[in-house]
């Protein structure tokens, strides 16, 4: 091999490494976001995205393993209720259904594997349920 081809080859060969590395996200590039941050007391729908932070776009596919809603930020994590996780309406939304016993503000917990990527995305939403 040449010097020249040697050059080439390796010049080909680290470009295609630092393209590579590039691409690679880390689950700290995705966070969940709610759609809206009120909701109504009793049975409420909750949409959230699932957004690659440094595109801005949503990610669709992602299994979310993980979901707890509770009335942490008005000092009642014990008070939880029921969430379901309901088909998305659309790609890189995922669509939530709950029961918000009382008016006051929840966190909702959610843990998701992206796919094509390792580790686990979490996030902590809070919104307001209003009477």
């Amino acid at each position: 091999m040449s010097n020249t081809s040697f050059s080439r080859a390796l010049t080909a060969a680290l470009l295609g490494l630092a393209l590579t590395a590039a691409a690679r996200a880390d689950t700290k590039d995705y966070e969940f976001q709610l759609v809206k941050d009120e909701a109504k007391q009793g049975e409420a729908i909750l949409d959230v995205r699932l957004v690659d932070k440094r595109t801005s776009k949503p990610v669709p596919n992602a299994v979310i393993f993980a979901k707890r809603i509770d009335m942490a930020p008005d000092s009642m994590e014990e008070m939880t209720s029921k969430i379901e996780q309901l088909p998305s309406p659309e790609p890189g939304l995922y669509r939530f259904k709950a029961k918000l016993t009382m008016a006051g503000g929840w966190r909702l917990s959610l843990g998701a594997k992206v796919q094509g990527e390792t580790g686990t995305v979490e996030n902590r939403l809070v919104f307001k349920a209003t009477k």
